[in-house]
């Protein structure tokens, strides 16, 4: 038995709490230094990412944390608070996936505990 050429696998299936009207997806690459803590924050929009290299703890508030290593994917929704998005002791890059609709851009808060 050979291998497919082709492997397609779904790692992540993450419905949206609303229908939203995605005028645009914004990725980013982000690289965050080792043990790096990124603090409470929120994002206006819903971000989905996958890890490049390294490791961050990931929890949203109220949640278990969970350690995302190289592959791994993850959802941050929109106007959650995420208790954490740590930097493991190697650092952490990983790609940002931003759904935008029209005539927004971007933007993350950092509100306090």
């Amino acid at each position: 038995m050979t291998t497919p050429p082709v492997s397609r696998v779904v790692v992540l299936d993450q419905p949206l709490p609303a229908p939203l009207p995605t005028h645009r997806v914004e990725v980013r690459r982000i690289t965050i230094a080792p043990n790096f803590a990124a603090g409470l924050h929120v994002h206006n929009g819903p971000v989905f990412g996958n890890i490049e290299s390294g490791s961050a703890i990931y929890q949203i508030e109220g949640h278990p944390s969970s350690v995302l290593g190289p592959g791994a994917v993850f959802y941050e929704p929109s106007g959650v608070r995420i208790a954490r998005f740590d930097a493991g002791p190697e650092g952490v890059t990983f790609l940002g996936y931003f759904l935008l609709p029209e005539g927004l851009d971007a933007d993350i808060t950092f509100p306090d505990a």
